[in-house]
C-alpha cells in the first residue's frame, strides 16, 4: 500500500498554528505532509491520515501535554543527577526529544482496567517515556532505575528490565531485537481470548536489522493478529546512522512489503502520533489485523547516559567517548531541537484555545516539582541487598551462589 505526500518545509507545522480551529491544523498537517529537512534528515508525515485529535476533549488534549512534559523533566532530571551526584546509582538511555511519540501513541491506548482488558506495551532498552505514558508510577520507577529495594521492580531490573504490567507496561527489553516477537506473542493469546485488546511494541530504527522485525510482521500479518509496531526512527542507532544498516528512507516500506498498512509521521508532533495510532487501534480491535508506525524523531543525548552534555543544560553537544569520535553533527542536534515536541505541543494547544501561555508554564512548574518529588522520595529508600540477587532465578528458593565455593 503506497500514498503519494507532498513535502514542504520545515517551518510549516509552524505555519499551520495560525488556523483557528483543531481540524484546520489536522488538515494542514495532514494533506500537506508536515516535513521537516534537517541536514540528510527527514521527518516527514503522510497524507490522508484521519483528524482524530479534533475530537479529544481539552482534559485529554492538557493531559498529553503533561505526559510530554513529565518525560521530559524526567529524563533531564535523572541526566542532571548522573552528571552531578556521586550518590546516584541510577543510569539511562535517554528519551528526551522522543516524547512526542510515546505520549501520542499511548494516549491512544486503554491504560486502565483489569490486565485481560487493558492494551498492552512491550518496550526497549530506552523505556521511560513509554513507561511513563503508560501510567507507571514514576516514584517507583525512579526508585528502581536507582537500584531501590522498594522499586518497582525490587530494584533487580533498573531501566532496561522495567516492568509494570498493572498498567499494561509488559516490560522493556535489554537486547535489541526480541521485543516484536513477544508483543505478537501476546497478539495471538488477546486474539485466542476473543479480547478487543492490542498488543504494541515501541522498537527503534535499529531493530530494522534483527530477523525478529521480519519475523514479527511475517506472522502479524499471516496470523492477522491485533498487533502495532511503533518504529521510533531517530537515525541512529547506539552510533551509527540506520542508512548502514537499512537500504530503506522510509523504514515502513519493510512493513508495506508483507501487506501491512503503514504510515510516516512526524515523531516531533503529538498530534500527528496519536492520528495514527488512533487509525492503528480501531484496525486491531475490528479484527483487520497489524499496523505500522514510522515516527521520524530525534534524541537530544547521546546512545547511552550523559557523556558530552552539561548539568542544567539539555541535550548532549560534546564527545563522547563511548562513539570514539563526535558522531552526530552538533548543528544537527541544535537543528532537531528548534522543533522540540515540547514547544510545539505548547504552541498548538495555545493557538487551539486549550491553554494560555501562564497556564502552560504554571502546567510545567507543577509537573517539575511532581519529578523533583519523584527523585527525592527514592533518594531516601533502602538499596538492595546484594545477596538477594540470588532470588527469583527460580519459582522457589534461592539460586546457589557456586562462585564463592
Amino acid at each position: 500500500m503506497g500514498y503519494e505526500r507532498d513535502d514542504i518545509g520545515s517551518d510549516a507545522g509552524f505555519r499551520a498554528l495560525n488556523t483557528t480551529s483543531r481540524r484546520g491544523f489536522l488538515r494542514i498537517a495532514g494533506l500537506a505532509g508536515v516535513s521537516l529537512s534537517l541536514v540528510s534528515a527527514a521527518a516527514q508525515a503522510e497524507a490522508e491520515i484521519g483528524f482524530w485529535a479534533k475530537d479529544l476533549s481539552n482534559e485529554k488534549l492538557v493531559d498529553m501535554f503533561r505526559t510530554i512534559l513529565r518525560i521530559r523533566w524526567h529524563e533531564r532530571t535523572m541526566a542532571d543527577k548522573m552528571l552531578s551526584d556521586p550518590d546516584y546509582r541510577g543510569y539511562n538511555h535517554f528519551c528526551a526529544g522522543q516524547e512526542a511519540v510515546a505520549a501520542g501513541c499511548c494516549a491512544a491506548l486503554r491504560n486502565s482496567g483489569p490486565y485481560d482488558q487493558i492494551d498492552l506495551v512491550f518496550s526497549t532498552h530506552r523505556p521511560t517515556g513509554h513507561a511513563i505514558a503508560k501510567g507507571v508510577d514514576m516514584k517507583l520507577m525512579c526508585a528502581e532505575n536507582d537500584f531501590r529495594a522498594t522499586g518497582l521492580n525490587g530494584g533487580y531490573g533498573a531501566e532496561m528490565h522495567l516492568s509494570d504490567p498493572s498498567v499494561g507496561f509488559v516490560g522493556a527489553d535489554g537486547m535489541v531485537g526480541p521485543g516484536p516477537v513477544l508483543a505478537t506473542g501476546a497478539a495471538f493469546a488477546i486474539r485466542a481470548r476473543e479480547s478487543d485488546q492490542v498488543a504494541v511494541f515501541f522498537g527503534g530504527d535499529g531493530t530494522y536489522a534483527t530477523p525478529h522485525f521480519h519475523s514479527a510482521l511475517n506472522n502479524a500479518r499471516l496470523l492477522g493478529l491485533p498487533f502495532i509496531y511503533v518504529l521510533e526512527n531517530n537515525l541512529y542507532h547506539q552510533y551509527a546512522h540506520y542508512s548502514f544498516s537499512c537500504p530503506h528512507t522510509d523504514i515502513a516500506e519493510a512493513a508495506r512489503a508483507y501487506g501491512i498498512p503503514a504510515r510516516v509521521v512526524d515523531g516531533q508532533d503529538v498530534f500527528q502520533t496519536y492520528n495514527a495510532m488512533h487509525e492503528a487501534v480501531d484496525r486491531a480491535r475490528a479484527g483487520n489485523g497489524p499496523s505500522f508506525i514510522e515516527a521520524k524523531t530525534y534524541r537530544y543525548y547521546n546512545h547511552w547516559g550523559a557523556p558530552g552534555a552539561t548539568a542544567g543544560e539539555l541535550g548532549a553537544f560534546g564527545y563522547d567517548p563511548l562513539a570514539i569520535s563526535s558522531f552526530r553533527p552538533e548543528r544537527e542536534v541544535r537543528a532537531w531541537m528548534q522543533r522540540d515536541p515540547v514547544n510545539i505541543a505548547r504552541a498548538t494547544l495555545i493557538n487551539w484555545g486549550v491553554l494560555d501561555a501562564g497556564q502552560a508554564e504554571a502546567l510545567e512548574t507543577e509537573v517539575r516539582a511532581e519529578v523533583d518529588a519523584a527523585f527525592a522520595w527514592a533518594a531516601e529508600q533502602p538499596l538492595c541487598n546484594p545477596e538477594d540477587g540470588l532470588m527469583h532465578v527460580y519459582a522457589e528458593g534461592r539460586a546457589i551462589a557456586r562462585q564463592f565455593g
